[in-house]
């Protein structure tokens, strides 16, 4: 006797705060029926499970603020769902009408035709460590907008520090000896040089929780193999690891960089084909990182002595990696800069470079969860050459 053959429901939902619309085709149909629910886990549950009863379920929304909930609900319900990317959703050009319905409904044909681009969903743990690092990353942009209104406070009173750096222990005590005539001026600066310190105060303790966060894993084996490179340290290691997480998911240098946006734009039509800017179009918190680490590389070449204390307990390949990252992103800087191209140019060449020597080391990370195992042969080949063995002759 053969198996029935279950139907495949495909379901588009458009995910809004108060609100889901959500389309439905079943198998090949082109006949669709939508509904609108409120966004509980009531009413998710008790549509879902009608729409079970009638088939393989298969669903999918967009990424969003909304977050990963709806994607969970689903899961305890046992109901496969995916959460897209929407920035390569594929779009008309023609196209200028936006309304709930239709997004749903493009969600799901698309879906069913396997046109989307999937992200990779994090695990609440993972999740709650991302937004860890992210409110500090907030504490660091306000502080940062704490010291300019400060200095331009400064500025505009013709108070200015000339006697060195700013912020350092001198230009604290320079900023705390400062008195004004006006009540509303000296109270005024008073209220700024709280607002900072408090900012910063809170920034530290942050770090404190990072620094302790960095030595639990899952976080550890990646934040001390990230942190044998030259310009990571443990934070900056730390945001890398639980922004990235599974760095097997890319398979090969060239799909992290353009993950990461360090990729250029390229126009090709024709004989034509023309480079321009790097896309930006991945995770900025991880671009941001690469960029300040990649000026490190500037400088000269660091004694072996430095390079073996920052690989202690590490194999012997890690060794390597680093050695080979330290002296070829510092020969990229002296060869770009030697053919005129700017500094700002400089560094982003060498932040792509350096992306590939962070796959090269982070795909041999232990505690591995998922994926099949990294291509060995490829790996071997980036540390010794910088490129990746692809069975082709490289351009």
């Amino acid at each position: 006797m053969k198996k029935s053959i279950k139907t495949i429901i495909w379901v588009g939902l458009d995910v809004h705060k108060k609100g889901i619309s959500v389309c439905w085709y079943e198998g090949d149909s082109q006949a669709e029926e939508f509904r609108a629910m409120g966004n509980s886990r009531g009413e998710i549950k008790l549509l879902f499970g009608r729409l079970r009863r009638r088939g393989e379920v298969r669903a999918c929304y967009e990424a969003g603020p909304c977050g990963y909930e709806v994607r969970r609900v689903l899961s305890e319900m046992g109901i496969h769902c995916d959460v897209i990317a929407p920035s390569l959703i594929p779009k008309m050009a023609g196209d200028r009408v936006k309304t709930d319905r239709k997004d749903a409904r493009k969600l799901a044909r698309l879906y069913r035709a396997g046109e989307l681009t999937l992200v990779r969903v994090p695990t609440e743990q993972e999740e709650a460590a991302r937004d860890l690092v992210r409110c500090r990353e907030d504490l660091r942009e306000d502080a940062q907008r704490a010291r300019h209104r400060l200095l331009k406070f400064m500025l505009r009173r013709g108070r200015i520090w000339t006697q060195g750096k700013n912020w350092t222990l001198r230009h604290w005590r320079w900023l705390r000896q400062q008195k004004f005539k006006e009540m509303e001026a000296q109270r005024t600066f008073e209220e700024y040089v709280v607002q900072l310190e408090t900012r910063l105060d809170r920034q530290g303790m942050m770090d404190q929780e990072l620094n302790e966060l960095a030595q639990r894993e899952p976080w550890k084996a990646m934040v001390d193999r990230l942190k044998s490179l030259k310009g990571f340290d443990t934070l900056s290691a730390l945001i890398v690891a639980v922004e990235v997480v599974d760095f097997r998911r890319f398979r090969s240098p060239r799909e992290l960089a353009a993950y990461l946006g360090v990729t250029p734009t390229l126009y090709a039509s024709g004989e034509k084909s023309v480079k321009g800017r790097i896309t930006k179009c991945g995770n900025r918190h991880v671009r941001r990182v690469l960029t300040e680490a990649s000026w490190s590389y500037a400088r000269p070449v660091q004694p072996a002595e430095r390079i073996r204390q920052r690989t202690e307990g590490q194999p012997p390949w890690v060794h390597d990696v680093a050695v080979k990252a330290q002296h070829r992103l510092h020969m990229r800087y002296r060869r770009l800069l030697g053919r005129g191209k700017r500094i700002n140019v400089a560094n982003v060449a060498v932040t792509r470079e350096l992306a590939g020597f962070i796959w090269a080391l982070m795909v041999g990370v232990p505690a591995r969860r998922t994926g099949s195992p990294p291509d060995r042969e490829s790996t071997r080949s980036f540390v010794l050459t910088g490129r990746v063995n692809t069975g082709k002759k490289a351009a």
